[in-house]
């Protein structure tokens, strides 16, 4: 039997385990999901101490909420419960909203979904560029005055962003991606948030599943999984970014890993203010990812990693520029 993970800490004060789940995948994005077997691994995570879970009400468009609220109904108190506000769809794009009377009403939209009094982590899921950011950091101070929300969070902020913010309220967390293939949070971001004592989340520290070598051809990928229109995962960006994850298979192979257990590892070891959310859909991935704990790596390793894997490795930009709202914010973009 798995152990379970030991926790870390968050900002100035919130406990969660070493590892998270991010339950995305259940709603929207990779292809189709299973209601049942969404459920039955988010009941798996939390048997094995994975009580961090992650969503937000634009995942689904509500769906994922509800979901994680049907799944945690009867073991509330054994999880530290995270979402987030500010994106939401219309018109074919992504709309950011960051204004105080969209924080209140997004914070109670969400509390009826998830079926909950108090949100543990309360993240602003995309910074808004037209509203200044101590106006919804404001906002979303008051939610935690009213005992709706216990800490506030940030997704891919800027630094200006979170100096501005940290000045209206702590921030706990700074939800950015983070993992083999992205390392741009590491240029400046990274530095700033810990000088002002905010943790980091990273979310798809498996590089949306691609670090794990399971996918070996774009074919792989479901007509409606929008990983198809990333371009990394497109023509020569695909097969230059083979490479990569044939590197990590192979030393991970020397360790008695699997690829995804040692690139999770190695975001496990940037720090023990590093909490990294993996997202699944299947109680067999959960159990690979907690195995990563299980994972030490040492300097040397660290150095070999840093040899295959150096800043902008990767081919290909993160996200579609379709997506702009969704992806690189112009927030990140004007930084």
């Amino acid at each position: 039997m798995t152990s379970s993970p030991p926790s870390r800490t968050l900002g100035d004060g919130l406990q969660v385990p070493a590892l998270g789940l991010g339950c995305m995948g259940m709603s929207q994005m990779y292809g189709a999901a299973d209601r049942a077997e969404s459920i039955a691994t988010i009941a798996r995570a939390l048997d094995l101490g994975v009580t961090f879970l992650d969503t937000s009400d634009v995942y689904g468009d509500g769906h994922n909420e509800e979901l994680v609220g049907e799944a945690i109904d009867g073991r509330r108190d054994e999880v530290q419960l995270a979402t987030k506000f500010s994106l939401s769809r219309g018109e074919g794009r992504m709309r950011i909203d960051g204004r105080p009377e969209n924080v209140r009403a997004c914070a109670e939209a969400s509390l009826r979904r998830l079926g909950v009094d108090t949100i543990d982590l309360y993240y602003q899921h995309r910074v808004d560029p037209t509203v200044p950011i101590e106006d919804t950091v404001g906002a979303m101070a008051e939610l935690v005055q009213q005992g709706k929300v216990r800490h506030l969070g940030l997704s891919e902020a800027s630094a200006a962003s979170i100096r501005r913010a940290v000045a209206v309220h702590p921030i706990a967390a700074l939800q950015s991606e983070w993992s083999l293939w992205t390392r741009d949070l590491e240029v400046e971001v990274l530095g700033v948030a810990r000088e002002h004592g905010i943790g980091i989340v990273p979310y798809s520290p498996l590089g949306r599943g691609f670090l794990t070598g399971a996918i070996t051809s774009p074919a792989d990928f479901e007509d409606d999984d929008a990983r198809r229109s990333m371009p990394r995962f497109q023509g020569e960006a695909f097969t230059a970014n083979l490479r990569l994850v044939e590197a990590v298979r192979a030393m991970a192979e020397e360790r008695g890993a699997t690829a995804g257990q040692l690139a999770l590892a190695w975001v496990l070891a940037q720090g023990p203010d590093v909490v990294p959310i993996p997202g699944t859909k299947r109680r067999s991935y959960l159990e690979e990812n907690v195995g990563a704990l299980a994972v030490t790596l040492t300097d040397d390793d660290l150095r070999r990693l840093a040899e295959i894997a150096p800043p902008d490795v990767a081919a290909g930009a993160r996200y579609s520029a379709v997506a702009p709202g969704y992806g690189d914010s112009p927030e990140r973009r004007a930084a």
